[in-house]
């Protein structure tokens, strides 16, 4: 059966001699991608050149994008590497770069339901150890909640969306109905940074993806609380990655200027920023102990949850060594691990 429709007794009887351990924050994506560029007459849609045994370089187009190791792509490889991390499950997406919001609907949504099928697939052949999120075609809002629907019966339980569509906040009113099947569908929502606003003017450094995606996030988790998009849809369960971004360190700064402009701030949502803490999840990434102790101070300990944005550099390479590095007592760790996951997913604890 699948993992989150059984008892937490029964999930903890899977794995009996080791701390059950979700990592809630992982990409995967098909060994072959067909060749939509020529299929579909236009874009830079990714392709894979496999061009030595395990290893690939995704390209978009004809230009380079990086180059990805068989552990991107092949489910059995992955478990085994897990197994030496001591982790059992992961909850898998697709790669932000696969999005493609920028193609037309029509495209978008075949993109969709390819990447949708291969992560449903991979959970069904290994219904232990993965846990599936849906991508959606979000250029076009109505195909975007048939998808959803579709999801939501492929046994997924819930979706990963970008930062921005298109350059347009998650706050737009035309997001509106997606919020409402959301949580109508009790499908949560990971939030993924992507598209990083300024990228074209701090190329050098890896700047888009140090600097950038903190600064996305917080431009996603404010966007949602400004708006009233939390205070709309409050059964919606959001998760944003890499801890939130900025969004935590720099909560005493947007609390502020609430306080101090609320003719610029205020002006859709009269409630406080800081009130919303504790009514969504971030995963753990930070790298830094002290940055950790932090963040669950702040965002309470049942609202971070283990998540290594595996397989990638910027990921923790030992999913969870940094929660266990912080030696907390036994039902911290717990909840760090992989009970606030499975809350995020929907299963109460």
């Amino acid at each position: 059966p699948p993992l989150l429709s059984v008892d937490l007794s029964f999930v903890s009887s899977l794995f009996p001699a080791t701390v059950l351990k979700i990592d809630m924050h992982t990409h995967i994506m098909p060994e072959v991608l067909p060749d939509w560029t020529k299929r579909f007459g236009y874009g830079t849609f990714i392709h894979l050149d496999h061009h030595k045994p395990g290893f690939a370089r995704m390209m978009q187009g004809e230009k380079f994008f990086r180059e990805i190791a068989a552990n991107c792509w092949d489910p059995e490889l992955r478990i085994e590497e897990y197994a030496r991390f001591h982790t059992q499950v992961q909850v898998v997406c697709t790669i932000p770069v696969l999005f493609a919001y920028w193609a037309k609907p029509d495209h978008g949504a075949e993109v969709a339901r390819f990447l949708n099928d291969h992560i449903a697939g991979i959970v069904s052949a290994h219904p232990k150890h993965y846990v599936g999120l849906g991508t959606l075609p979000m250029q076009d809002i109505e195909m975007a909640i048939l998808e959803l629907e579709r999801c939501k019966q492929l046994g997924m339980k819930g979706i990963q969306i970008g930062s921005n569509i298109n350059g347009k906040n998650l706050s737009e009113p035309l997001f509106n109905p997606l919020w409402a099947a959301c949580e109508q569908l009790d499908m949560a929502v990971l939030v993924h940074p992507w598209e990083m606003m300024g990228e074209q003017d701090m190329k050098k450094y890896w700047l888009p993806w140090l600097v950038g995606m903190p600064a996305e996030t917080t431009r996603a988790i404010c966007s949602l609380i400004f708006s009233g998009v939390m205070e709309r849809f409050p059964g919606i369960r959001f998760n944003f990655a890499h801890a939130g971004g900025s969004f935590i360190p720099t909560i005493g700064r947007i609390q502020h200027g609430f306080d101090v402009r609320p003719d610029l701030v205020a002006i859709d949502n009269n409630i406080a920023p800081s009130k919303y803490i504790g009514q969504f999840w971030v995963d753990s990434l930070v790298h830094d102990e002290k940055a950790l102790r932090y963040l669950i101070d702040v965002m309470g300990r049942e609202k971070v949850c283990l998540g290594s944005d595996y397989p990638f550099p910027l990921g923790e390479h030992r999913p969870g060594q940094l929660i266990e590095s912080l030696q907390l007592d036994a039902a911290l760790q717990e909840e760090l691990l992989f009970q606030n996951a499975l809350r995020w997913l929907g299963r109460q604890i």
